[in-house]
């Protein structure tokens, strides 16, 4: 996969498929997530429908920058900081990864994109439709929130689990355990996946790239990033909002919440959907993406119509 650089000597590693004068869709990965964990069917089925489509790891994630220079930050005291005000730093924050965003699109020379984010990329998504709007065409914000996850009575359960699931060594066998567990807490209750076929995703993206260390330089970050709802209202992209009945890490709440703030936001809500992307609801998915940029497409050609001078 090729590779850019940004002016701040962050590396991000890219797929760009589709042709090159149509709709531009980037999509933003979440928490410690490599772009691969985009499913090859949403992904090629949105270039199946017209787009250009370009997926990319975020820093500290796959094949981009691992910035192992800003060590390993204490997750305990950059919870505790939010809470108890307590002075703590984070090595970067959920802005800086929304400048290597636009510093992509600057590099691949896209003026404006249609943005597709999944839970921490909707957060980035969210805060680029809001402070660079004349970049955004549209926004679609999937299984994410305003804001950082907060405790609950329905996710305490879950975060207790998680905390206490670790890989019991550090070698390639032990990350792809760990891998499998994980996805089977946080997936999709109606859609449970073979653990086989678990297990031959996790040794793909093991062998691909393994950076705990990146996921919690990204977690500080994320735990660092302040409530957007305050913003949320400046965005004037249209905007749909895709959230899973069944999600255990962030609230079905939490994405009502954000399309309410949003104006004209579209909100759909997915049965049986946990915190993953179950190849059963695929072709739903794409769907829903594809008929949403279009849409916007539509309106932005008739505004250029309508503003265009008489006889021009």
């Amino acid at each position: 996969m090729p590779s850019i650089v940004t002016c701040h000597g962050i590396t991000l590693n890219y797929q760009d498929e589709g042709p090159l004068d149509a709709p531009p869709i980037i999509l933003i990965m979440g928490l410690g997530a490599q772009m691969t964990v985009w499913p090859d069917s949403f992904y090629y089925g949105l270039v199946e429908n017209g787009f250009r489509v370009i997926r990319f790891d975020n820093r500290d994630t796959g094949l981009s920058s691992q910035l192992e220079h800003c060590g390993r930050p204490s997750l305990i005291k950059a919870w505790l900081s939010r809470r108890l005000k307590i002075s703590s730093k984070a090595p970067y924050t959920l802005e800086d990864m929304c400048q290597d965003v636009l510093e992509l699109m600057k590099a691949l020379k896209i003026k404006k994109a249609h943005l597709v984010g999944a839970s921490m990329g909707g957060m980035i998504a969210q805060l680029l439709a809001a402070k660079h709007k004349k970049k955004v065409l549209s926004l679609t914000s999937i299984m994410s929130s305003s804001s950082a996850p907060a405790l609950s009575r329905s996710n305490l359960g879950l975060l207790l689990k998680l905390v206490r699931l670790k890989p019991t060594a550090q070698n390639q066998e032990s990350a792809v355990e760990y891998l499998v567990k994980l996805n089977q807490l946080i997936g999709s209750p109606d859609y449970p996946q073979d653990e086989h076929i678990l297990k031959q995703q996790a040794r793909l993206s093991v062998s691909r790239a393994h950076t705990p260390d990146g996921f919690k330089r990204q977690l500080v970050a994320l735990t660092h990033s302040e409530s957007k709802d305050h913003l949320l209202k400046k965005i004037k992209a249209p905007t749909l909002v895709i959230h899973g009945l069944a999600d255990p890490i962030i609230p079905l709440s939490a994405g009502q919440k954000t399309a309410q703030q949003i104006h004209k936001a579209k909100f759909k809500v997915v049965p049986g959907m946990g915190h993953n992307f179950p190849p059963e609801l695929m072709k739903k998915l794409t769907k829903w993406v594809s008929k949403h940029v279009s849409k916007a497409e539509r309106k932005l050609l008739e505004k250029k119509s309508r503003n265009r001078p008489i006889g021009a």
